[in-house]
C-alpha cells in the first residue's frame, strides 16, 4: 500500500499526541481509575483503532483492511497476555495501586519505541533477504511451544531484564510517590519506582522479539504493521484496569496464543518456501506451495481468540484461580 509522507507524518503525530495526552493529563497525578473511567477510555481507544482500520479498508482495499485487523487483534491479544507478566512484576515489587498507571504507561511507551525500531529493522531485512521468513517462522513456532510448556506467565516474568534490574539497581525500601529518585540522609537515592520501570521496560523489549515476527507473518506492509502495533498498545493501560478482575479468569489465553503463533509461524515457513532462495532448499529455487490468505488468517485469529476467551470465562479452573488471587490479595 503506497502511503504518502504526509499521511505517515499525520499518523505518527496522532499516535504521539495520544501518548502525550495520557502522560500529561491521566497519570500526572497518581490515582486509581474507576471502572467507569477505564471503560470510557478503553472504548475510545478501541473505537479510534477500529475507525482507522475501516479507513484503511476503504482507501487501501479489502486485503489491506483484513491485514490491519488481523495484525491488530494478534498484537492486542499478545499485549493482554503481557499484562499478566506486568501484574506479576508489579506484585513482586509491591507497587502501590495508585502508582500502577504510571508504570503501565511507561511500559507502553517503551514497548512502542522498541517495536518501532524492530519494525523498520525487520522491514529492511525482509526486503533484502527472503530467508528471514524462515527465521521469523522458527521464532514463532518455538514461542508457541514455550507458551504451552509454561502454562502461563510466571516463567516469563522471571526474565533477564528483571534479574539484572534487581541485581544492579539498589534502591530505598519505600516508595516516595511516583518519584524515581529521592534524598535520604543528604544523599540522592534511587527508589523502587525506577527499579520496576527498568524491569517493565526490559521485559517489553524481550516481548517485541516475539511480537514483530508475528505481525510480519500477516503482512509485510510497514505502514499497516506500524499502525496495527501502535493502536494495539495505546489504551492498554485503561484496558488493564477495566479487565483487572477478569485477567485471572483467562486461564486458556496462553493456549490460544500458542495456536495463533504456531499458525502464523507455519504461514511464514510456507511463504519462505514460496519465495525460497536458500541454496540447500530445492537448489535455491522457489517451491510451489499453498499460501495462506489474509482472509483465512483473520478468520482463524478471530475464531481462536473467541473460543479461548469463552472457554476461559466459563471454566471452573478460571473461577478457582480468580478466587485464589482475591484471597491472596486480601491477606
Amino acid at each position: 500500500m503506497l502511503v504518502p509522507p504526509l499521511v505517515w507524518a499525520l499518523t505518527i503525530a496522532v499516535i504521539v499526541a495520544m501518548l502525550a495526552y495520557d502522560f500529561f493529563f491521566h497519570v500526572r497525578k497518581p490515582h486509581e481509575p474507576t471502572l467507569a473511567e477505564a471503560a470510557r477510555w478503553s472504548a475510545l481507544y478501541v473505537g479510534i483503532a477500529v475507525a482507522f482500520g475501516i479507513g484503511i479498508w476503504v482507501l487501501g482495499g479489502g486485503e489491506a483492511g483484513q491485514a490491519y485487523f488481523a495484525g491488530y487483534l494478534t498484537e492486542k491479544a499478545l499485549s493482554v497476555d503481557n499484562l499478566f507478566v506486568f501484574l506479576i512484576i508489579m506484585g513482586s515489587f509491591a507497587v502501590p495501586r495508585m502508582l500502577q498507571q504510571k508504570v503501565l504507561l511507561f511500559g507502553i511507551a517503551v514497548a512502542l519505541l522498541a517495536r518501532t525500531a524492530f519494525i523498520f529493522a525487520g522491514a529492511a531485512l525482509v526486503q533484502e533477504f527472503s530467508w528471514v521468513f524462515y527465521v521469523f517462522g522458527a521464532i514463532l513456532l518455538v514461542t508457541g511451544v514455550q507458551l504451552l510448556r509454561e502454562h502461563g506467565p510466571k516463567d516469563q516474568a522471571d526474565n533477564v531484564a528483571v534479574r539484572l534490574a534487581t541485581r544492579f539497581l539498589k534502591t530505598t525500601d519505600q516508595y516516595h510517590g511516583d518519584r524515581m529518585t529521592t534524598r535520604e540522609n543528604g544523599r540522592r537515592r534511587l527508589t523502587p519506582m525506577l527499579l520496576v520501570m527498568v524491569a517493565i521496560g526490559g521485559t517489553d523489549i524481550l516481548f517485541a522479539l516475539d511480537s514483530i515476527p508475528a505481525i510480519f507473518g500477516l503482512t509485510q506492509d510497514v505502514f499497516i504493521v506500524f499502525t496495527a502495533t501502535a493502536f494495539s498498545l495505546l489504551g492498554l493501560r485503561q484496558l488493564y484496569f477495566l479487565i483487572d478482575g477478569l485477567l485471572d479468569r483467562l486461564v486458556y489465553l496462553s493456549y490460544g496464543l500458542a495456536a495463533i503463533l504456531a499458525f502464523i509461524g507455519a504461514k511464514l515457513v510456507l511463504h519462505a518456501l514460496h519465495e525460497n532462495s536458500v541454496p540447500f532448499v530445492n537448489g535455491g529455487q522457489p517451491l510451489q506451495v499453498v499460501e495462506v490468505s489474509t482472509a483465512l488468517s483473520l478468520g482463524v485469529i478471530i475464531g481462536v481468540l473467541a473460543v479461548t476467551v469463552l472457554v476461559s470465562l466459563v471454566s471452573p479452573a478460571g473461577r478457582a484461580r480468580a478466587l485464589a488471587t482475591r484471597a491472596e490479595s486480601s491477606v
